[in-house]
């Protein structure tokens, strides 16, 4: 009982803090050039995949190890269709990149990205812990009042700073390409409430096919939280089938914050 309770508090610190790099990035022979990954530093810009050399290393993501019993999913830069872009390969493993960025306010702010999954998991449940697998989701951390915290949400990050040397976010919208779950639907991850999943492709329907979004980022947290954010402070990504035991392989294209202080409508994804 000990040891599941201790996984679990390792589950929900590894998630709450993945958007600062506060445990475990570094290099894994089994992560193409992660000896040769930015180090985790503030950044101003989001590194484009599609900019990079395909089959070199990744410049401007760091590498995150989600728990230290954990296979690591392998990121790769290729040429497919015609650009490069990111490759996830997920075999019994859950690990992921991220970047530290520069505070900005989140007013007008949209977050546009693009992805494809090949298959979906069948046996993922994103709302069971001890299935929640998922072949794509992209992560965007907030700062925020930390006075408001309850003591739990306090003591977890202070624990966290502890075994880190960094603060965890104080919030996390968490969008997915849900196996399972319902399309638009907002959900606490299953280790925490301060992390919110937005299922914004669901089960089978769209795979094999690229697809785009854009999210206005005020709108969400609003909607996730019920009131306004604070500073965007970083972005990440993961793929991961480790609850389930499963393999899959998915594709990030470019993802990219933009200003938008004149679009007053959410589109439909």
């Amino acid at each position: 009982m000990m040891h599941l309770r201790l996984r679990q508090i390792s589950l929900y610190l590894c998630l709450s803090v993945l958007m600062l790099g506060c445990a475990g990035f570094g290099a894994d022979s089994s992560q193409s050039g992660a000896d040769k990954l930015d180090p985790l530093v503030a950044r101003d810009d989001i590194k484009k995949f599609s900019a990079q050399p395909a089959n070199e290393p990744l410049r401007g993501w760091s590498f995150y190890r989600l728990a230290p019993f954990k296979k690591n999913t392998t990121y790769r830069l290729e040429s497919y269709q015609g650009r490069t872009v990111l490759s996830a390969n997920a075999k019994k493993s859950a690990s992921g990149l991220a970047i530290k960025l520069k505070p900005r306010p989140s007013q007008h702010l949209w977050l546009e990205w693009e992805w494809k999954a090949t298959a979906t998991l069948d046996l993922a449940n994103n709302l069971d812990r001890y299935a929640d697998d998922a072949p794509l989701r992209i992560l965007v951390a907030f700062d925020g009042d930390r006075s408001t915290l309850t003591l739990k949400d306090k003591m977890v990050g202070e624990l966290a700073q502890i075994m880190s040397g960094q603060e965890m976010p104080y919030a996390t919208l968490m969008y997915i390409w849900s196996p399972n779950g319902q399309l638009n639907q907002i959900k606490p991850n299953s280790h925490t409430n301060r992390i919110k999943m937005i299922a914004v492709d669901a089960g089978k329907e769209n795979l094999g096919q690229w697809r785009k979004h854009s999210r206005d980022l005020t709108a969400d947290y609003q909607a996730a939280y019920g009131y306004a954010p604070g500073n965007v402070i970083g972005i990440a990504l993961l793929t991961d089938t480790d609850n389930t035991n499963a393999e899959t392989k998915a594709y990030y294209g470019d993802i990219e914050l933009k200003y938008k202080p004149f679009l007053k409508t959410h589109p439909k994804n």
